[in-house]
């Protein structure tokens, strides 16, 4: 086995606590939950999780030390992710929350798992933080570290994405609820926008470590 039993045991319970720490990912995942049906809140959720595999996987290639070395591709990366973000709450405040006859809203899984997809893979954060976490179980003696990072990093994104998915799961049933009051209606897409903004607000003023 490419990774030691004991070090993966001893992953495992650092990757589950990692995946309940309420971070930027969960929050994306909420807001999805609030506006859309079910199926779009766990795509959102798969999105997310495919974004962190191939920040692995560059982690794994060696890409993320050009990332953190280089100040201006850094900053590129991340003033991408918050146009992103600043332009998913701008279009959340312009789209009313539509309801059809089953109570669900109409949003579409795959325009879901793209927005958690970009919205992952745009912030270098992550990809810092994968070089910060990872290689402390990685064993360069048992063979390929590509390998081993793709291996932790499975492990992140799957608890991740059960995670992400049940928080979006949930808050369906309460974006459902707030829905059917026009009032109530508007305070939720004003919360929707609110975490999209305050996601770009927090990937703008963070300092790489």
């Amino acid at each position: 086995m490419i990774v030691d039993p004991l070090t993966l045991a001893a992953f495992l319970p650092a990757a589950l606590a990692l995946n309940l720490t309420p971070g930027a990912d969960m929050m994306f995942c909420l807001a999805q939950g609030l506006r859309g049906n079910r199926k779009a809140a766990v795509a959102a959720s798969a999105g997310i999780s495919a974004g962190s595999l191939v920040n692995v996987t560059l982690a794994g290639l060696g890409l993320g030390a050009l990332v953190a070395a280089s100040p201006h591709l850094f900053a590129t990366i991340r003033w991408i992710g918050v146009a992103y973000l600043v332009w998913l709450a701008i279009r959340t405040l312009r789209s009313p929350h539509e309801v059809g006859t089953t109570g669900k809203a109409m949003k579409s899984p795959a325009r879901a798992f793209r927005e958690g997809f970009f919205v992952n893979v745009s912030n270098p954060k992550v990809i810092l933080f994968i070089l910060a976490f990872i290689p402390q179980f990685v064993d360069p003696e048992r063979g390929s570290v590509l390998a081993q990072f793709l291996m932790f990093g499975a492990v992140i994104s799957l608890g991740g994405f059960f995670i992400n998915a049940a928080v979006g799961w949930f808050a369906v049933g309460l974006g459902g609820v707030l829905a059917r009051s026009p009032r109530a209606e508007r305070l939720l897409r004003y919360l929707s926008a609110s975490v999209f903004g305050l996601l770009a607000l927090k990937l703008a003023t963070e300092r790489r470590a």
